[in-house]
Parts: C-alpha cells; structure tokens; sequence
C-alpha cells in the first residue's frame, strides 16, 4: 500500500509543489531577514540596499543562458542544482555580516533561485495541460505561500523565543531547502518532454506584446521587492518579528485566495485579469507615496503582495500564444527581459530615495499605467496567430 502511495506521488505535477514548497524556506527567510540584517549587521543605508538589490537582479538578467546548459544537463536536474544553490547561498549568509560579504552571498543565492524560476516556469508550462494551467499555477503559488508561512513561524520561533543569532536561523532555512532538493533529485523519475525544446535562444516579433508586459513587470515589481519592505523598517521602524507577522499574513492570504485567483483568471481570460491587477496597482503605489500611518502602509503592503497572484495571467497569456518548442528558451529570453530594468532600477532609485521616497513610488505608479495600457492590446482569446488585439501574426513569424 504504501508503495502504492508512493508511487501515485511521483508524478510531475508533485514534484512542481514539492520543489515550490522548498524555494520559500530560503528565499523567504532571506527576504524577511534581510532589512534588519542588513541595517543592523553591514549598516546599510537605501544607497547600499540599492546596489545589492542589483546584484540580485543580475542573475535574472542571465536566466537566458538557462538554454545553454541545457546542451550539457536535463532541464529537470539543473532545477535541482538551481534550487541546491539558492539553500547554500542562504546557509551561509548569516556567517558574512559586511558589505561585501553580503553582496557576495546575495549573489550565490540569487543564481540559484533565478534560474530555478526560469526552470520552474518552463517545466510548468510544458507539464501542464493549457486547460487547467492557472488553477495548477495558483496551487504552486499557494503551496509556496504555505512554506512560506511555515517558514515566518519558525523565524518568530527561533528570534522571539529561542533568540538564536541571524547565522544560525540563515543556516537552518538554507539547509532545509537543501534537503528538499537531495529529496527531488533521488526521489522522482526523469519525466519525459512532450516536446523537444529549443536549445538556442528563441526571440520572436510576435511575441513582443508579452515581452514589453514582462519588461514593465520586472521594472515596477522591483519598486514592491526593494523599497516596500525597506519603507517599512526605515519609517515605520518594523522589527524582524513584525516584518515575518506581515509576510506570514500575505502567505496565509494565498494560501487561500491563490488557486481561486487561478481558477478567476481561467473564467474572466489574462485580459480582464491584468487590466485589474494594473489597474489596483496604481493605487497601491500611489498610497505608498503619501502614508504616513503604520498600519495603513501594512495594510497596502497586503494589498500589493496579494496583486502578485494575478502575474499568473501573464504566464499562461504566454502558453496560449508560444509554439511549444519554444517554451523553455523563451522562458529563459522573456526572464532576462524581466530583469533589464531590475539590474537598473534599485541603485538609481536608491540614489533617488536618499532626497524623496514619494518619488520612487510614483515612479512605480506610473509604470503601472503603462502596463496598464499595454494590457489593453492583450486579445479576449490569445493564441498562436492572435497574440495581440490589432495586430495579427502568422504562426511562422520569427
């Protein structure tokens, strides 16, 4: 029986939330942890959180070189080796509390977790039936955000009750996520590709509505990732207990609402979906620009995290249009768009945050409307052929 069991669960769909459930347990605990870390330990100031955000960045600046490596290892185990990186660079980051150390660090982990995304999409897409892919894509949004609310307790746990130092609760959350992935690696079979993929970069003109999308995504997510967060311990004064407090409620929120969200963008089309999570972005970014409460910030900051689910709608706007020899070299192509403007965007509007922090989140709600506006070309429909509302493609086009 138990046999049994365990072979029912070696499927690829279980792999995809067990390696989801791995990735939060580092990169999580490294989010929340950071800002303190970071101001308490390498004295940080927004110019130096600028510049390591950028170092982040670049990582998925280079996700295309995914496709190349694909010449020399299965797509399926080099996502066990990104994830196997992205737990060391997590480990050890609490052993390396200067400047540098933790440029050094940040950028170990960021290798590993960026090239798993890139992976983690281009396996998803191509593992998953189109008819039932946004529902599938919220329950791997939802099993991350419960590793991630597993992961905010233990931090609370292990600051608040046991006062363990930041090095030992890096190592403990990084150490984790490297068992999940000796786990995958030894644990599930080599599940066959429907489809040969590309292993050559895949740039195409009729993709470009969604590759502009991805740009403006990456450029105003970074607004969220870098200076959300900083705006809170900087002018709220958050501590590492109430920051995981907030994030552990932005996971619980997933938990629940991000399959519904999935299953909403199957009924409503990534039309609808993105024109209301642009829309609600707007206003969130322009809320950061003017409050001046603690607990209304923390109230956008639940809001804007809850927006991210609907980025399943670009994901699958993607799968309806992409030939499916495409997928996993465009996953790498469309990553590294995403992160243009990230590997830019933190060190220059540190610099900017130094005279006005309002003015970052304009920036932010500006670019919103941007997508905004793109979004309303995204057809009702999407398909190979019909990737835009006015411009039509042969499926041939390169």
């Amino acid at each position: 029986m138990a046999k049994s069991t365990l072979s029912r669960l070696r499927r690829p769909d279980f792999l995809l939330l067990l390696m989801a459930v791995a990735v939060p347990l580092s990169f999580a605990a490294w989010q929340t942890l950071l800002n303190n870390f970071a101001i308490e330990r390498a004295s940080f100031s927004g110019q130096e959180m600028g510049i390591l955000q950028s170092l982040r960045e670049i990582p998925g600046f280079l996700a295309f070189a995914v496709v190349f490596l694909l010449l020399l290892i299965r797509e399926q185990r080099l996502a066990y080796i990104s994830l196997a990186l992205l737990g060391i660079g997590t480990a050890v980051t609490g052993f390396f509390p200067s400047v540098i150390g933790l440029y050094i660090t940040t950028v170990i982990m960021s290798i590993g977790f960026h090239y798993y995304e890139t992976l983690q999409t281009s396996l998803a897409l191509q593992w998953i039936d189109k008819s039932h892919s946004a529902e599938t894509l919220g329950r791997l949004i939802a099993a991350g955000s419960f590793a991630s609310i597993v992961t905010f307790g233990l931090i609370w746990m292990f600051d608040d009750l046991l006062g363990l130092d930041y090095q030992w609760i890096y190592l403990i959350m990084g150490g984790l996520t490297l068992v999940i992935a000796s786990i995958a690696w030894l644990g599930f079979p080599l599940f066959p590709q429907k489809t040969e993929q590309h292993k050559h970069m895949v740039f195409r003109k009729r993709y470009w509505l969604y590759y502009t999308l991805t740009f403006m995504s990456g450029a105003r997510r970074q607004i969220f990732i870098v200076f959300a967060g900083f705006l809170m311990v900087e002018k709220f004064g958050y501590t590492v207990s109430q920051i995981a407090l907030l994030f552990l409620v932005n996971a619980t929120i997933n938990v629940f609402l991000a399959p519904r969200i999935g299953r909403l963008i199957g009924r409503i089309g990534e039309h609808r979906a993105l024109l209301i999570e642009y829309a609600g972005l707007i206003l969130v970014f322009c809320g950061y620009a003017v409050v001046e409460t603690a607990w209304i910030a923390a109230g956008l900051y639940i809001i804007d995290h809850l927006f991210f689910a609907m980025a399943i709608a670009l994901k699958t706007y993607f799968q309806k249009i992409a030939a499916p020899e495409d997928i996993a070299s465009s996953a790498g192509v469309s990553f590294s768009i995403n992160h243009i403007a990230a590997v830019v965007i933190p060190a220059l509007f540190g610099i900017i945050w130094l005279s006005s922090p309002a003015l970052v989140f304009y920036a932010g709600a500006a670019m919103a409307a941007v997508s905004f506006a793109l979004s309303l070309l995204v057809p009702e429909i999407p398909a190979m052929g019909r990737e835009s509302r006015f411009a039509f493609s042969s499926v041939d086009s390169r």
